[in-house]
């Protein structure tokens, strides 16, 4: 579609007990810093009547997906679950790679668009890879880390430096990779911190939350910059 400013659908977090969707400024606020038009996508039932009002889909963070979605198993951990959020984000997503627009996913958002793609979790990375690297701190707050980039890589490219600080927050990770997509970036750790599909015009995708630092750091509104003019002819 042709528009003056590229048009970002976000997707939103699930309803919650007073019966009301929600998002966090930070991501609106980033898009707007890209030059791009922020619209929001709470679910609905034509997802590819959505699509068509918009240049490129932004997958933000969130609760975690129910195991079910990635042939996981329950643990104690597991928080915020919306099966509604999940039908719809495997959905939209599946109809944004099939349109071939751009597509962004942070946190949760890598972590659908892998399961989609067939990939899987693990449902607590603790437990795999214990807590040398803190992902979030107790109870669920955000933390900041150091992410290396794979040089070369599309990420590479975009933010220019390939060991950074990042703004953390999650419990789960990646554990199969889907076929489609290329580890671009990891912790220390060894937990996969971002992934992307080159057959595609752009797709990329990162566990840490850079719209936490967006305002404050340019190296992670890169990304958003990267994103909004992935959209521009």
């Amino acid at each position: 579609m042709s528009a003056t400013l590229p048009r970002i659908g976000l997707t939103m977090y699930g309803c919650n007990a007073e019966g009301s969707y929600s998002i966090p400024r930070e991501y609106i606020d980033s898009i707007q810093r890209a030059g791009g038009i922020p619209l929001i996508l709470p679910p609905v039932q034509n997802v590819q009547a959505a699509l068509e009002q918009i240049d490129a889909v932004l997958l933000i963070g969130g609760g975690d997906l129910c195991p079910a979605c990635y042939g996981g198993s329950d643990h104690e951990t597991i928080y915020m679950t919306d099966p509604q959020r999940d039908a719809y984000e495997v959905e939209l997503t599946q109809a944004v790679l099939e349109s071939d627009k751009p597509i962004l996913g942070i946190c949760r958002g890598l972590q659908v668009l892998n399961t989609v793609l067939g990939g899987t979790l693990h449902e607590h990375l603790p437990d795999v890879f214990g807590e040398t690297v803190k992902h979030r701190l107790p109870p669920r707050e955000p933390v900041n880390h150091e992410v290396t980039v794979v040089a070369d890589s599309m990420l590479a490219e975009i933010m220019g430096e390939l060991t950074f600080s990042a703004p953390s927050w999650h419990h789960q990770c990646l554990d199969q990779v889907a076929d489609e997509l290329t580890v671009v970036a990891t912790a220390s750790d060894g937990v996969i911190e971002a992934v992307q599909w080159t057959a595609k015009r752009w797709c990329l995708a990162v566990q840490w939350h850079p719209e936490l630092a967006a305002a404050e750091d340019p190296l992670q509104q890169t990304i958003f910059d990267a994103l909004v003019a992935s959209c521009l002819p």
